[in-house]
């Protein structure tokens, strides 16, 4: 053996029983698993007396799509015990692009990624983008085709039905993303352009989808007024399409909402009891985070970022927008009559603007005035959520852990570097509302189920070895809303494809991480 693991605590990932034993891991796989003191040989031998070995944590909703590159190390993720992330959400990422497409999503991305000036984007296509990662990343990667991106490639920013040509063109664009290796496809229903979609034209891609093995994860049309009828429009979505489902960071916000996560759990056995196949994510947390021109109603944005910009110079355009996000509730703010003092600035791309970060927005002349100055981007906390819903969601036996990580800005939202040891130290340790097994489940094998990884998300013979070990006693969130970039405690150390990434709590220089990609190619 390359590696024993000695004496560990096994969660398996499965959501048994754990048990005690040695795990010997050789070229990348997990090789033997033995009763303790069985005598293992091996280069190197970690004595994991009162830890736990668990299989890597899976981030169902992550938005490390330039992170990856931009910054080796990635701590956020690697610390936490991640090691593999799930790209391309929302419906908005960098493939497939052309130029023109490119420069318009690097200004609506600003406020989760940062311009993608200092990345070199040398990439066009899904294929190009993961070989891209192939070159070597902190922890491994898995995509979604951003039905957005690829509206915005056919059809631009136009708030208009697809004709049939541009719908066979964005099919293809779908279809040749899963060829490449997408896992699936995701959409933005409260983003730009891909919101502007009807279910018609959704139905199709989502065929599409079906017909690969992939599955459609969508951020969908609103999760605060209307939040039921929205998630039942993408169960209908789904079972028209033949097409399993995910729902992205499924969560029952604002105060029309308040302890009513019990109704879309009911929707969803509903569902499932009918044949349904779907499975949804959510981080631990209560407030959310994006950026601050996506709160605006999405006629605003119609026809891309600089369009957006000239409306808000323009005074009586701006005096609807505030009407639409202050009387009406605009769709971008999912139907809720804006409450400014629930707006938190968490990041500015202009450093000029930097004195804004951590203060609450106190109306919309500061908010306009912030769009035109940063140029849209804005990053921002919403602090709209409600904990007996974060909790009675997780429960679920569909559940998987999401991040929804955005790293850019000086204040983070914590859960970009807190969402998995938060779970494991705060709601399995001090609250007991999940066993430690039945979370481990819900961070490792039940993603790697859903995105159909026969040999990932579980400790057994002849799986990848990519592995956490943590202390059950102490593991727990370092990154708070004061100070959100700090590092987990109790994780000390983390492999992928049995290769240190963190080795005594400490970040290697290794870069294990590659592309994981959907296998076969022809559609079903």
């Amino acid at each position: 053996m390359e590696t024993v693991i000695r004496g560990a605590r096994v969660v398996d990932g499965s959501g048994g029983p754990s048990y005690v034993a040695d795990v010997g891991l050789h070229g990348g796989r997990i090789a033997e698993i033995r009763p303790p003191g069985t005598r293992l040989g091996a280069t190197r031998v970690i004595d994991a007396d009162g830890l736990a070995l668990a299989p890597g944590f899976i981030d169902m909703h992550a938005h490390s799509d330039l992170a990856l590159l931009r910054d080796p190390a990635h701590e956020a993720k690697a610390a936490q015990g991640v090691t593999l992330e799930v790209l391309g959400q929302d419906g908005l990422s960098y493939a497939p692009v052309d130029d023109g497409t490119l420069k318009e999503l690097r200004t609506q991305l600003a406020g989760w990624n940062g311009d993608g000036h200092d990345v070199d984007i040398d990439w066009r296509g899904v294929g190009g983008y993961l070989d891209r990662l192939d070159r070597g990343i902190a922890v491994n990667a898995a995509y979604l085709v951003p039905q957005g991106s690829v509206r915005a490639l056919v059809m631009g920013w136009e708030d208009r039905p697809a004709t049939a040509e541009e719908l066979r063109r964005m099919r293809e664009l779908v279809a040749q993303g899963l060829r490449e290796g997408a896992v699936g496809m995701s959409s933005g229903l409260t983003y730009t352009p891909g919101m502007y979609a009807s279910d018609a034209e959704l139905t199709e891609l989502c065929r599409v989808v079906a017909a690969y093995g992939g599955y459609y994860c969508p951020h969908h049309r609103s999760y605060g007024a209307g939040a039921l009828e929205a998630y039942a429009e993408m169960l209908t979505l789904a079972e028209d399409a033949g097409c399993a489902l995910h729902l992205a960071h499924a969560t029952m916000n604002f105060g029309v909402n308040q302890g009513r996560a019990p109704e879309l759990l009911t929707l969803l056995d509903r569902a499932m009891a009918g044949g349904a196949d779907v499975t949804l994510d959510t981080y631990p947390y209560t407030p959310g985070c994006t950026t601050l021109v996506a709160l605006l109603p999405s006629w605003a944005a119609a026809g891309g970022p600089e369009a957006t910009l000239a409306r808000l110079r323009d005074d009586a355009t701006a005096e609807k927008i505030r009407y639409d996000l202050e009387v009406t509730g605009s769709d971008g703010s999912h139907g809720v009559p804006m409450d400014w003092s629930t707006i938190e600035i968490s990041g500015v791309g202009d450093p000029a603007l930097e004195p804004h970060t951590g203060s609450r927005v106190d109306g919309w002349p500061t908010a306009r005035r912030l769009l035109l100055a940063d140029r849209l981007g804005t990053t921002i906390l919403q602090h709209v959520g409600d904990e007996r819903n974060v909790v009675t969601i997780m429960r679920h036996r569909v559940h998987t852990g999401g991040s929804d990580g955005i790293l850019h800005g000086t204040k983070p939202h914590p859960r970009a570097y807190g969402t998995f040891p938060h779970y494991l130290g705060h709601y399995v340790r001090e609250l007991g509302v999940l066993s430690l097994e039945e979370c481990v489940a819900h961070l490792t094998g039940r993603p790697a189920a859903r995105l159909r990884l026969p040999d990932r998300g579980l400790v057994r013979e002849g799986h990848r070895a990519d592995l956490v070990l943590f202390d059950p006693r102490t593991v727990a969130a370092g990154a708070t809303y004061d100070r959100p970039r700090t590092l987990p405690t109790g994780i000390p150390y983390v492999l992928i494809d049995g290769r240190f990434v963190i080795d005594g709590g400490i970040r290697t220089d290794v870069l294990a991480g590659r592309s994981v990609r959907r296998t076969g190619t022809a559609p079903r």
